[in-house]
Order: C-alpha cells, then structure tokens, then sequence
C-alpha cells in the first residue's frame, strides 16, 4: 500500500463530501469544480448507496485515481463496507445490473484499501465521520491496519461513524456507531496535532455546508437533493496556496430517467 491511513495532500485542493451514486450530480461537481487532473480533488467517503448510480460513481473515481494518483485522494467512508451495501443499495444494484454478486465482491474488497483520513499542508485534518476517543494523535492513526471490513466499534469505526455535537465531551452516538463529540474535544484535538480545521462528511446539510464548534469542524455534503428528495444544496470546499477556504454551492444536475423513489431503505441519519 502506498498511501497512508493519514495520506499527506497538497495545496490547492477540492473537497468534496458524499456523493452515494448520484452520478450525474458527481458530472456537475467536477463541471462546476473543474476536471480532474486540472483541479486537485480529495473525496471524504460514501460513494455508494442511496443513488441509482453506485457503480458509475465508483467506476469514475477509481479510474480517475488509476489514471492521475497524484491528482485524486479517494478516502473510506461508512458505506464503503460489506454490511452497510448490502442494506443501503449497492449490492442490489450490483445484481440488478450484472446478475450476480461478483462486481459488488471486488469493489468491496477494494474499499479495504482507502486511506481512512487525509492532511491537507499539515493543516487541515480531512475524514469521514469524526474523531474517537480512543484516538489522541495523526500517530495513532497512522499504525492501523486498515485492510478490513469496517469493524463495529473501536477507532477505526470511529473515524467513520462519529458526528460533531453541540454538548460537550463524547456522547453515545444515535447512530448505533461511533459517537458525539463536542467542541472540548475538537479543540483539544486540534491543539495536540497542530492543526487548524477538521473538515468532514457524513451528515446532510441543507446549505451543503456547516460549520460547528466555532469553526473548528467543517461539514461538506456534496450530494444535492439527497436521495432525489431532501431539497438540499450540495458543496465543494476550495482550499487555495494559502490555504484560505471558498464554499461552492450547487444545485442537482437535471434528472435523467431515474425511476421514481419506491422502495424506502432505513434513513439511519435522515
């Protein structure tokens, strides 16, 4: 494996929150963002589920990671794992369009291998979910063995599962995974690793974007009208050489023969 648990990015970049195969909003982000390699993308997780278009979605970040490695950071996201995709849509997907599991099998044994965060310029501490409390330092991160299925509880879970709250300290997450955190401790941890934002995914907001904690914790949502019904905004975060931050919002992609919304999945976290 040549990228890190903590894979180390450079200035100027994108990033970009859940996309969950809505495959024609993922063509406007990269129309409104740029294309890659011209633009620098890192991506925060859940590519799969919920959207009509998990395969495609995935099919065209790994191929553009194949093609310019240096140019796209594809991190591990909740949904990127065996259990959840059999629940939330990929699996099925996977059968419906192939006529068996064998697709769905190799993707799944590739989500193994994502970085689970990234660093932007030493600065900027990017993930999916959020922070554990069995997690102190980078370093910490850095010694696990992330070639597994996603476990069902401890720091790798964690990483994946927790959210950012407005009560202090580590709270039991409604989730089922992970858990709450408050600004104590984004702060705290921003101190002990030197860094100044922590920008995340996860959770839908209606603006695309939200900032918590005073502006310690960012979360990106890049999937716009999410699950082709919340009426949400998505965005993309900007970060130029001077790491100075522009939000861009974007509305859905006009809608292209998806069938109607019929059969309702567990909305876990809507």
């Amino acid at each position: 494996m040549e990228e890190s648990n903590v894979q180390p990015v450079k200035s100027p970049v994108t990033i970009c929150g859940d996309i969950h195969g809505q495959f024609h909003d993922l063509a406007e982000l990269f129309r409104i963002g740029g294309k890659c390699p011209d633009t620098n993308y890192l991506f925060m997780g859940d590519y799969v589920d919920r959207g009509y278009y998990s395969v495609e979605t995935v099919t065209l970040l790994v191929a553009l990671k194949v093609r310019y490695p240096q140019r796209i950071t594809i991190l591990r996201g909740n949904h990127e794992s065996r259990q959840i995709t059999q629940v939330y849509g990929f699996y099925d997907e996977c059968l419906r369009k192939y006529g068996n599991a064998n697709v769905w099998k190799i993707f799944t044994d590739l989500f193994d291998y994502f970085p689970l965060t990234a660093l932007v310029e030493s600065e900027i501490f990017c993930l999916h979910g959020g922070l554990s409390p069995s997690i102190e330092t980078l370093d910490n991160i850095r010694n696990f063995d992330r070639v597994q299925e996603v476990p069902h509880e401890g720091p790798m879970c964690d990483l994946l599962w927790s959210d950012p709250d407005d009560r202090c300290g580590w709270g039991i997450s409604p989730r089922g995974a992970g858990y709450t955190f408050g600004q104590d401790i984004s702060e705290q941890f921003n101190h002990s690793n030197n860094l100044k934002l922590i920008a995340r995914a996860h959770q839908l907001v209606m603006e695309g974007y939200n900032w918590s904690h005073e502006q310690k914790v960012v979360t990106i949502f890049s999937a716009p009208n999410y699950c082709y019904r919340c009426g949400n905004m998505a965005s993309i975060l900007e970060v130029d050489d001077c790491r100075a931050h522009t939000f861009i919002q974007f509305e859905p992609a006009p809608r292209r023969g998806e069938p109607d919304v019929t059969r309702r999945t567990p909305d876990y976290f809507l």
